[in-house]
């Protein structure tokens, strides 16, 4: 752990912070790219071989039965059925409201209308990591913006778990209404969705979180497919203040260090008073944590820093974080000034695991200061925006000069032609 003030970092040590858990994906590429030329080739044939290799299940139909979603339901205590279908319309609401507030519009100038439609993507492939670990709020979280935008088939890929499968992530899949539901995980089940099978159809746009596997398929197969965004191990960036509780920031850190031994967790705060009390308070709160091991891990990813409160806010839009806690007297004023971040959390009463699971807020987000670039997942995701002219034969000419005058200075001489033909 980097435990430092802001201005005293060296440069080896802000790229400790800044580059996180990036990873040199140089030995991962021939192998995925192997899966995905197999998949591409032998469809089905290479799933089932390759579901053997790494899930060690045997799989005659990869796509989930009904009779396999009524056994489900019947193995999943009926408080996480009733939890999940709450989220549910939390997710639900919020994913509402932001189509709601995506508008077409036009714009009329001189016998020139131009305008934007709004369209939806028509399939779209929700990858669900398994395995060790099982996501159902991930289902949540991919299938909800896209059916709310409209995608008309949307389709989960999880990998299987034994013979019994993943009961939760089955319900949930149940409960947003998903088109299909398939046994498949890792990167061929990326591969399955970006070019189709006998048993899976191909899509459109694959969003969802995964391994460095998944990953990299992802990044692979963009261009055959659209996707969200590169998202590796999870990620905390927390401003404090001398008010700040830290008791509730040592439970936020382990909460998000507890995810992977890779998870990268940056505490700021702005006096050194502070960031040692929130170091003790860590370091003793990780001693009873059930998932020890992983987070003792995670600490070495990790740093707490001090400085003013500018240099604070500064670190943080350098690092944009996957999620961003804002802990100080008076949050919504230090707002004003963030840039970067994939999603954020204000006050000492909005923890991160209020968006990975029941605000409403989408937890599939931009990691590794992709925050720069991406937005979290939403229903813009899956949505297309058309842009539309019509012109009169007056509006046509009123910008013949300056459509010739370019074209032909480009050298393009029949686009200059498509316009005179039609005003001689």
């Amino acid at each position: 752990m980097i435990f430092k003030k802001i201005d005293e970092l060296n440069d080896e040590e802000i790229q400790i912070i800044m580059n996180r858990n990036k990873t040199n994906m140089d030995n991962i590429i021939p192998i995925v790219s192997d899966i995905l030329k197999n998949v591409r080739e032998n469809k089905d044939s290479a799933l089932k071989e390759y579901t053997k290799k790494f899930d060690g299940v045997d799989i005659e139909d990869f796509k989930v039965s009904k009779q396999e979603i009524d056994i489900a339901y019947d193995n999943v205590d009926s408080k996480v059925v009733y939890s999940l279908e709450q989220a549910y319309e939390n997710i639900y609401d919020f994913h509402k409201a932001q189509r709601e507030n995506l508008k077409e519009w036009a714009l009329e100038k001189d016998g020139i209308s131009t305008g934007q439609i709004i369209r939806p993507i028509e399939k779209a492939g929700c990858y669900v990591p398994g395995g060790k670990a099982f996501y159902p709020s991930s289902v949540l979280m991919t299938t909800v913006p896209a059916k709310v935008a409209g995608v008309k088939e949307v389709v989960v890929a999880s990998p299987p778990n034994g013979t019994e499968g993943n009961y939760a992530t089955l319900v949930a899949s149940d409960i947003c209404k998903v088109d299909s539901i398939f046994k498949l995980g890792g990167a061929q089940a990326i591969a399955g969705l970006a070019y189709g099978t006998e048993s899976i159809p191909k899509v459109d746009i694959i969003v969802g979180p995964g391994n460095i596997f998944v990953t990299t398929a992802k990044k692979l197969v963009y261009g055959e497919v659209a996707i969200d965004f590169p998202a590796g191990p999870s990620e905390v960036l927390i401003i404090c203040d001398e008010e700040t509780n830290a008791n509730y920031v040592a439970l936020d850190f382990l909460a998000q260090a507890e995810h992977d031994p890779n998870a990268s967790c940056v505490i700021t705060t702005t006096t050194e008073d502070k960031a040692v009390e929130i170091k003790n308070r860590i370091i003793e709160t990780a001693q009873h944590a059930k998932r020890k091991e992983i987070i003792i891990k995670a600490l070495e990813n990790s740093a707490i820093v001090y400085g003013s409160l500018e240099e604070c806010i500064a670190l943080s839009n350098e690092y944009a974080p996957e999620h961003l806690e804002i802990m100080t007297k008076n949050p919504r004023e230090v707002l004003k000034y963030i840039n970067n971040a994939g999603s954020i959390f204000l006050g000492h009463y909005a923890p991160v695991p209020v968006g990975d699971y029941a605000s409403g807020t989408n937890h599939v987000l931009p990691t590794s200061g992709c925050a720069k670039m991406y937005s979290g997942l939403s229903v813009e995701t899956f949505i297309k925006k058309p842009t539309v002219q019509e012109l009169t034969q007056e509006g046509l000419r009123s910008i013949s000069n300056v459509i010739t005058t370019i074209a032909e200075a480009e050298g393009l001489y029949n686009h200059s032609e498509a316009v005179k033909g039609r005003l001689k």
